[in-house]
């Protein structure tokens, strides 16, 4: 695992009257670490949108292939077409490389610049303008540090900085330097607070200069390096009987948050480490297919197993909103996973036979494949670190 952890995230809003973005955010993690960019199409809608979504898979590809970040900006230039009235091109966008190092690299075409914020304040970032052998007026920036320790870097579409315009305290919008001093704002209310309540906010107040119809695409992203959030998800009894006090060890001296999904393992746990389980009585309604938590002291979330746990993958894979969801253990459990960073699982390899029962819901899977496709949605979807052991 590595030392730091890079948080991204991202928030956007569609014109008013349009239900298809004409921004596209994409990231994507390598071995060392995130490529992330942000593509504002020209115009609104599905024509604006396709070009965007063009951008940001294009230069995903070029990075992925080892292609120089110069270069495939200079490619992508190349190709997206140009506006012939306007001489400009369809799409501007941001392209990062970020390292679990700190390193980054930044190339940016027309987009408002990004901002740095260390300790709290926006800083000054070096950036060179790289020369366009074209016929377009258009500009191409390239910058290159190291992040610290709890830095952000935060980037945005035109939607943002323009929002607001014609407003008597606004006559020319939110401007870049309006957004950063908002930015500052927010982190002296809360340092620690992540990418992705950064970027909701800063689109949510774009929108609200907007009267609260946003003028334009809103995207705002955010990476975030800092020191990991790691989470433990054990599930499922050991193999041998013989290995119960070896998962109570694991547990015990795990170094972050934990989380006990299924009866059986609760009561392993319990009697190895001899600390009482709780049932949480007001949460059984008749009602309700979630099953009730527990407490125990030492861990985070105590739940059932593979209902709660195919729930929640469920709930994962459509994206839904945690804040939108019953208070529930799928709830919880989902809340802890995003705001995790590293997530190890360790996963009891006894067959409980009861899940091999026809007459049980269809979701009910085998234990390991079921985590297998946790993991995977985890790092796809969320950019979540996650470690799998079995016992």
């Amino acid at each position: 695992m590595n030392a730091f952890f890079l948080e991204v995230d991202h928030h956007q809003i569609c014109k008013h009257g349009y239900y298809s973005c004409g921004d596209s955010f994409y990231s994507i993690k390598t071995e060392n670490g995130i490529i992330c960019v942000l593509a504002d199409g020209l115009g609104s809608g599905i024509k604006a949108s396709v070009l965007s979504t063009l951008t940001t898979t294009m230069a995903a590809e070029f990075m992925m292939s080892n292609i120089d970040i110069k270069r495939a900006a200079e490619i992508i230039l190349e190709t997206l077409p140009v506006c012939s009235y306007r001489q400009i091109g369809y799409s501007t966008f941001t392209i990062i490389e970020a390292r679990y190092d700190g390193h980054i690299r930044v190339i940016e075409h027309d987009n408002p610049p990004f901002a740095l914020l260390r300790d709290g304040k926006c800083i000054s970032v070096e950036k060179q303008e790289i020369p366009i052998k074209t016929f377009r007026k258009s500009h191409l920036y390239y910058s290159e540090l190291d992040l610290q320790p709890g830095d952000r870097v935060v980037y945005y579409s035109d939607g943002v900085t323009q929002s607001g315009m014609g407003l008597p305290h606004l006559p020319l919008g939110w401007l870049e330097r309006g957004v950063e001093s908002y930015l500052e704002k927010l982190l002296g209310e809360n340092p620690a607070i992540s990418a992705t309540e950064i970027s909701r906010r800063v689109a949510n107040k774009a929108r609200e200069y907007d009267g609260n119809k946003a003028a334009d695409d809103i995207s705002c992203a955010a990476l975030y390096l800092r020191n990991p959030r790691r989470t433990l998800l054990v599930t499922g009894p050991p193999y041998k009987k013989e290995h119960d006090s070896t998962l109570a060890e694991i547990v015990n001296t795990f170094p972050g948050r934990k989380i006990v999904c299924g009866g059986t393992t609760a009561a392993i746990l319990s009697r190895e480490l001899m600390r009482p389980i709780k049932v949480n009585l007001k949460e059984i309604n008749s009602t309700s297919e979630i099953p009730p938590t527990a407490q125990m002291e030492g861990f985070d979330l105590v739940c059932e197993g593979t209902i709660t746990l195919s729930r929640c993958l469920r709930a994962l894979q459509e994206g839904d909103n945690p804040e939108q969801m019953p208070d529930n253990a799928v709830k919880r459990l989902m809340t802890i996973l995003q705001d995790s960073d590293i997530i190890e699982c360790v996963v009891g390899t006894k067959i409980n036979d009861a899940h091999q029962d026809p007459a049980l819901p269809k979701d009910l899977e085998i234990r390991r494949n079921l985590m297998r496709q946790f993991c995977k949605v985890l790092e796809k979807r969320y950019m979540k670190s996650t470690k799998i052991a079995y016992i």
